[in-house]
């Protein structure tokens, strides 16, 4: 294929004249914080999220190293999605809607939002008492679940953004998000030769900056566990089972990476990371939903890889800056 040659996209909707994976931005940001419209309140709020989704995943990570769960209900859909979007069924880790008996995720879009058209995503927060959406935004929900509903909390959890490392985090997050969250979608969903060409590059170039700063450095924001961390989790633990073939991120494999590869280990041995991994739900999430880069529909059965192995990472000092 020429480098100016397309394909038809897997999102339309979300793909620039260029061929470029152009996401759209999320319809939902209201903040749940005290003496606001919508204040923490134990019981008040639902979570409905995908194991599959690396965006939703951040959430149920949060929610259960804050110690959330009984003050914060939450419920899965299936893993397999079609034009309709987003469904409710019966299965192996996943089941019927609990708070309306929706069908599909997209009734409780309509109901917040008639004229709503757009792709509809997970993880998204649902207010029982005004019986509306509050906030389908990852990013931001992290925050509110680290701080507005850190108060429900029945034991202290650990603060995952900390006033005197936001800076840092902020900046972490900026380069994670650009160059690998949406970078490996940037790949995966790229409709022309230059596109995909252009964003293998630049997730590669990301890797490789991760790879050089967790070789003397535990955690990606300081000396502690932060944000940033549960928002390059979600990624890397998906990366070679989906992202590595399905999306054409195939340089190299995670487990190809001395630092990042002990890093993923590390965070996933940790309670609230690695046992809210599921990945039949990720690699039939991906494989199956995808008819675009995957017609035939096939689950691969690998890779085996030894999420176990010891990571020797406990020792490590933090470094400088971010970047330097």
């Amino acid at each position: 294929m020429a480098a100016t040659d397309s394909t038809s996209a897997q999102f339309p909707a979300e793909s620039a004249a260029d061929g470029s994976w152009k996401r759209q931005n999320s319809a939902f940001r209201h903040t749940v914080e005290a003496g606001g419209e919508f204040p923490p309140e134990a019981g008040r709020y639902h979570l409905w999220v995908s194991l599959a989704c690396p965006w939703a995943h951040r959430t149920i990570i949060v929610r259960k190293l804050k110690g959330l769960e009984h003050a914060l209900s939450l419920s899965v859909v299936d893993p397999i999605r079609d034009e309709r979007g987003w469904r409710f069924t019966t299965g192996a880790g996943h089941g019927p809607d609990p708070i309306r008996d929706f069908k599909f995720l997209s009734e409780a879009y309509r109901a917040t939002d008639p004229d709503f058209d757009a792709r509809v995503t997970v993880p998204t927060l649902w207010d029982r008492e005004s019986g509306q959406i509050v906030n389908n935004e990852s990013a931001e929900l992290i925050v509110m679940l680290d701080g507005a509903f850190a108060e429900l909390a029945e034991e202290p959890g650990p603060q995952l953004y900390p006033e005197d490392l936001r800076e840092a985090i902020d900046e972490v997050n900026d380069f994670v998000y650009d160059h690998i969250n949406d970078g490996v979608y940037k790949c995966g969903f790229a409709a022309s030769q230059g596109a995909y060409d252009r964003a293998y590059a630049h997730l590669f170039d990301g890797l490789d900056e991760l790879e050089r700063r967790l070789a003397g450095q535990r955690y990606l924001a300081g000396d502690r566990l932060t944000l940033a961390d549960v928002r390059a989790f979600t990624t890397l633990v998906r990366f070679d089972a989906v992202y590595h073939g399905h999306f054409k991120c195939n340089r190299q494999r995670l487990a190809d990476f001395e630092h990042l590869w002990a890093y993923a280990r590390d965070l996933y041995q940790t309670p609230g990371f690695g046992d809210t991994v599921d990945f039949d739900h990720i690699k039939r999430h991906y494989y199956v939903t995808h008819g675009q880069l995957n017609p035939s529909g096939i689950v691969p059965q690998g890779p085996l890889l030894d999420w176990g192995a010891p990571h020797g990472r406990e020792d490590l000092a933090p470094a400088g800056p971010f970047g330097e």
